[in-house]
């Protein structure tokens, strides 16, 4: 995924065509989807589907627009993404929106590619960069990482009602503000190596600023932002953090680039010990490793650490449940990482996977001195679900 060096690559920065963030920005849902079609089909599980029918209801009505639902399976799989292209096509949808989290979003627009419809992200939690994306990342049916899918346009409208957002768990929050803080760090090693981005051109100098803007508003509003949504409260840090989190992340990490803490979060979904585990705690993991990769300044490294342990994301293995894993599970993680098609050849170096083997390994102990001097309790491993 690099550039050939002779620097005469096309820049290029891609966005969806509109984004709209606010309280209640749910009831106006309607009226925006009816200026991109007439035949609407929504995906979202149970869950999401209680929370936000009454509303959607209510909205579609008033635009004069039908109110269609499909129940999502829970993971954006081959099979899954097919089965709702059927149901798209049967019901001559002209327009498939995803609601809920980042899974609902990748099989919406994965469907609707298929299908050959236009899509709309409706995110319900702040966890992931997902919803502003021209791609979809597929998983096998066991969970694991399989690609990444790409498309020649992003969504037609990202809504995000930061009520909704607020009143999730905020687990939710943590995890997106885990993948968001690797959107510079990953950035920036792109810019060094000059390699490609996600859109398939060299990064822009608004898609870095962009990256960084994203870091910035993290580290000021992180820590209000968790303790309102503790108590379902939209405030001003809330706000912010859910715009560093679905949209300045999503369209840094796309026009910006990946590197290895992306790789290394889909390394991990290759064995099964880290399977109930979100998406940002994993690439929190990875953000620390490629952090160790980079020989960044040591107190650069542990700053890091304290603050996404303080925060609420894993900073050891053991947290990520592999505090037991042998060298054979942690040579799995290395070789999914260092896949020929994976972004942490982006990365201005060449690594090796013993190098990658060290650097995991580091992770646990550097993870575990910082959070001993920091004053913070041991790590624990998670909870099987």
């Amino acid at each position: 995924m690099t550039d050939s060096g002779t620097g005469s690559a096309l820049r290029s920065l891609i966005s969806p065509a509109r984004y709209i963030q606010g309280r209640g920005a749910l009831s106006e849902l309607g009226p925006r989807v009816a200026t991109i079609g007439s035949a609407p089909l929504i995906l979202a599980d149970d869950v999401v589907r209680e929370l936000t029918e009454p509303t959607i209801t209510s909205s579609f009505e008033r635009a004069g627009l039908p109110v269609s639902f499909e129940r999502f399976g829970g993971l954006p799989t081959r099979r899954e993404i097919g089965r709702v292209a059927g149901v798209i096509s049967d019901q001559e949808a002209d327009v498939v929106i995803g609601l809920g989290g980042g899974t609902a979003i990748d099989t919406a627009k994965a469907a609707g590619d298929d299908a050959g419809i236009r899509w709309v992200s409706a995110p319900t939690v702040a966890s992931t960069d997902a919803p502003t994306s021209a791609l979809s990342v597929i998983y096998t049916e066991e969970g694991a990482f399989e690609s990444y899918r790409f498309y020649s346009r992003n969504p037609d409208l990202v809504l995000i009602d930061t009520q909704l957002v607020a009143n999730a768990p905020v687990g939710f929050l943590i995890a997106g503000i885990g993948d968001a803080l690797a959107t510079w760090i990953e950035a920036r090693a792109v810019g060094q190596s000059n390699a490609e981005n996600m859109a398939g051109g060299v990064a822009t100098r608004a898609g870095t600023a962009l990256a960084r803007l994203s870091w910035d508003i993290l580290w000021e509003f992180a820590f209000p932002a968790i303790e309102a949504v503790r108590g379902s409260l939209v405030t001003p840090a809330v706000e912010a953090v859910v715009e560093a989190n679905t949209l300045l992340s999503g369209l840094g990490f796309e026009s910006g680039g990946l590197a290895a803490a992306h790789a290394v979060h889909d390394g991990l979904t290759a064995v099964e010990e880290t399977h109930g585990l979100a998406h940002g705690q994993k690439v929190n993991i990875g953000s620390i490793t490629q952090l160790i990769l980079e020989g960044r300044p040591t107190a650069e490294v542990r700053e890091f650490i304290e603050f996404t342990a303080r925060v609420g994301l894993p900073t050891t293995l053991t947290e990520a449940g592999l505090g037991e894993a042998g060298d054979d599970v942690l040579k799995t993680v290395v070789r999914a990482t260092m896949a020929p098609e994976e972004t942490i050849h982006n990365l201005p170096f060449a690594v090796t996977e013993a190098e990658l083997l060290d650097a995991l390994k580091a992770v646990e102990r550097l993870g575990r001195s910082v959070r001993a001097g920091s004053g913070l309790p041991e790590p624990k491993a998670p909870e099987r679900r």
